[in-house]
Order: structure tokens, then C-alpha cells, then sequence
């Protein structure tokens, strides 16, 4: 079965290295002709770890990573500070697997060398998908240079802006969520001690929250800002903000945002978008993966663990004997989108909960913290997340039939 795999970032490269690990033949187009990530951190909690290690990817991984001991939740105003759960310890022991954060230029890089070892052709860079075409028999890509590819299923893992949902599924329809993201990454050697502390914190305040971790071996700090803000609806990884203006979106937060805030190098600025989850994502041949598909708000910093997972699960599928190839998609498509729907829409809840018009005063945020971190409240939104197993996933679709015993549509 030849594989072909358009766009080579997190999730498509996942897709790649999963289904050459199960001996078919892919080849990923990518439209850039340099392999490159934007600089920002990423965390990966047990359910992508698990995946990732199954690729082989472990030694490689931890050399690059941090592994936070754990999580604290910080008032805006007074920096108070409730510890959330600890990572180190109870993510190894309960789900098997560790909860880390990573650079994404890292685990990209990580990636793409996996892909390279295991077929050094299968990665062809400058090559941008112009337009896609399906038989019965067959997949026809064509590249704006001209180029042709053809196989037998095209994986369309091409982003959030993917040309290929846009042709074969029709355009998305954005609403701005009414949330701005500043992000950077500092030298921490650049903090105070306190403030590289190898855990993740959560800053909780009213119409805004900053959340920040540890990167490379805790010597990199991943900032991530997110203000309530009309006006600038620009979504994109690379616009370049000012820091003056971080510093007023955040004026009369804690001391230490204000350190922070200080010792970015380069801040940058994304306006955080809404999009109604997918009810498909396979069109005969052709499948959607990723934030092709389930793009989502990054507050159960579950993105880039979808992707993988989508990326793992959908090799599961396609490496089924006994089965046509619209069988096996409809499979992959009926076993994620249920769970990343769920995703989407959880990551909507935690926007409105970490901005609370309770957290204004410390006296409302007590209650208001206890109640919502609480450590059953804490379980029911991450417990079904970070327990997901790749490889213990029975394939058979939600409605209990296996769809490898279906016939083609």
C-alpha cells in the first residue's frame, strides 16, 4: 500500500513514521523547502508519550525534554499557589508513561530524523499540494511544481488552514474565539531561581491566564499569555508582537508575570480561533489528520497529542489485512472523532474556566479554586485523557461493528 502524506509537521510526520514502522510505502509532501518549527514549547502528557515510545522514540525524546514534577495553579494579583497534581511521580505510576514538555522544533526534529532512517526518500521537501484527484482505484496528487504522486490513500495532515479540506470537504468557518496568545521562549538563566523551578504553572486571573514550564532540560522556559482583546484577529504562529503591549495586556499582574514578560526575546501574537468540530473527515481515499480536522483552543494542551494519536491509530487501521481501503478510513475516522471532538470542546470549557470573574479577589479565588481543581474535578476532565492507549484501542467503530467487515461504500 503506498501512503501519501501531505504536510510534514507534527502530526503528519507521526502518520509517517507509525505506518512505515508497519512496512508501507509513504511518501510526505511538504511545501516548505527547509525543515523548520517555530520556536515555542509543547507539553505531552502520558497518552502521547505512550505513542511516541512505541515509535522508538523514547531515548531520543528524553535527551531533548523536560519532565516537570508537576503542576501549580497561581493567582493573577497575589502569585498565592495551589499545587494541582504532581507529574514526575503519578504519571509513570498511573498511566505508564511520563507527562513532558518538549520544544516543538525538538520533537519535530526527533521526528523527521526517524522518518528519514526508516526510508531516506520518503520526506520531499518544496513540494506544495496544489490540488488532489480520486478514482476507485487510485489517488492523484499534483504539486505546484508540476510534480505527480500517485498511491493508494492520501493523508491530508496539512494544518489548520488545509488546502485539501478545503477542496474535498469544503471551507471552514472560524469565529475568534475573543482570546489573543502571547508567547516566547526565555533563557532561564535570564529568572530568578523561583521562577525555574522545574513545574508548570498556571496563572488564573479574570478575562486572561499565563501558563509556563520548562524546556531542554529545564534550561528554556516555554511563556504562553492568553488576554481577552478585540481587535486583532491575525492566526498566525509567526507575527511578531511588541513587548510594551504584552506588558499592558497583563499591567497589575504578579511581580513575576512581569519578569517574564521581560525576559522574552521576541514576543509573538496569535489570535486564538473557534471552529465547529468536523462530522467527517474521509472522503473515499482521502483522509483529514490533525488540526486539519479537530483544530482546537491549546487549553488542555492536548493538540499536538491528537495528532499524534490520530497518526498512530490511523497506521493501526490502514495495516489491517482483509479489508478495502474505504473500509479501513471509515474505521480511523469512526475510533477519533468521538474522543477529539470531546477535546475541542473541553478546551472551550477551560477557557472560561482559568478567566472567571471570581479569580478577580483572593478571597472568591479560594473557594473558586478548591471547587474547580478540586481532585475529583481535576480526574473527570484529565483521567480519560491521559489513560487513552494507542495500541489497546479495539478496532471496531463506536457502534460496536467492525468496520474492516463492511463493504465499500
Amino acid at each position: 500500500m503506498k501512503i501519501i502524506v501531505a504536510g510534514a509537521g507534527i502530526g503528519g510526520l507521526s502518520a509517517a513514521l507509525a505506518l512505515l514502522r508497519r512496512g508501507m510505502d509513504v511518501v510526505v509532501l511538504e511545501q516548505a523547502a527547509q525543515l523548520r518549527e517555530v520556536g515555542a514549547g509543547l507539553q505531552l502528557s502520558a497518552n502521547a508519550t505512550r505513542a511516541l515510545f512505541r515509535l522508538g522514540l523514547e531515548d531520543e525524546l528524553m535527551a531533548m525534554a523536560s519532565e516537570p514534577k508537576g503542576k501549580r495553579i497561581r493567582l493573577w494579583n497575589t502569585g498565592q499557589s495551589w499545587r494541582l497534581f504532581d507529574f514526575s511521580a503519578v504519571s509513570r505510576e498511573r498511566w505508564g508513561a511520563p507527562y513532558i514538555t518538549i520544544h516543538r522544533a525538538d520533537l519535530h526534529d526527533v521526528l523527521a530524523k526517524a522518518v528519514q532512517a526508516a526510508a531516506p526518500q520518503a520526506l520531499q521537501l518544496g513540494r506544495r499540494v496544489q490540488e488532489s484527484h480520486q478514482t476507485e482505484s487510485a489517488v492523484r496528487v499534483l504539486t505546484a511544481s508540476g510534480e505527480v504522486f500517485e498511491g493508494d490513500v492520501l493523508i491530508a495532515s496539512d494544518g489548520v488552514h488545509s488546502s485539501i479540506r478545503r477542496q474535498h470537504f469544503g471551507a471552514d468557518d472560524p469565529d475568534y474565539s475573543g482570546i489573543v496568545a502571547w508567547r516566547g521562549v526565555i533563557d532561564a538563566q535570564r529568572l530568578p531561581g523561583h521562577l525555574r523551578e522545574p513545574y508548570g504553572c498556571n496563572w488564573v486571573g479574570p478575562g486572561a491566564h499565563v501558563v509556563h514550564y520548562p524546556l531542554r532540560g529545564d534550561t528554556l522556559i516555554n511563556f504562553v499569555g492568553c488576554v481577552e482583546s478585540k481587535g486583532w484577529e491575525v492566526e498566525s504562529w509567526s507575527a511578531r508582537g511588541d513587548r510594551a503591549e504584552c506588558l499592558r495586556d497583563f499591567a497589575g499582574w504578579h511581580g513575576d508575570v512581569q519578569t517574564l514578560i521581560h525576559a522574552i526575546d521576541v514576543p509573538y501574537k496569535w489570535a486564538l480561533m473557534v471552529r465547529e468540530p468536523m462530522s467527517s473527515w474521509v472522503r473515499g481515499r482521502i483522509a483529514l489528520l490533525g488540526d486539519a480536522c479537530h483544530p482546537t483552543l491549546p487549553f488542555l494542551a492536548q493538540g499536538a497529542a491528537m495528532a499524534i494519536e490520530d497518526g498512530y491509530v490511523l497506521a493501526r487501521c490502514l495495516a489491517q489485512p482483509d479489508a478495502d481501503i474505504h473500509s479501513r478510513l471509515a474505521l480511523y475516522e469512526s475510533l477519533r472523532i468521538e474522543r477529539t471532538t470531546r477535546v475541542v470542546r473541553g478546551s472551550n470549557e477551560n477557557a472560561r474556566r482559568f478567566h472567571n470573574p471570581e479569580l478577580a479577589h483572593a478571597e472568591g479565588a479560594q473557594a473558586y479554586v478548591d471547587r474547580e481543581w478540586s481532585e475529583s474535578r481535576v480526574a473527570d476532565r484529565y483521567e480519560w485523557l491521559f489513560q487513552y492507549d494507542v495500541d489497546a484501542l479495539p478496532l471496531q467503530s463506536r457502534d460496536g461493528i467492525s468496520a474492516l467487515s463492511r463493504p465499500a461504500p
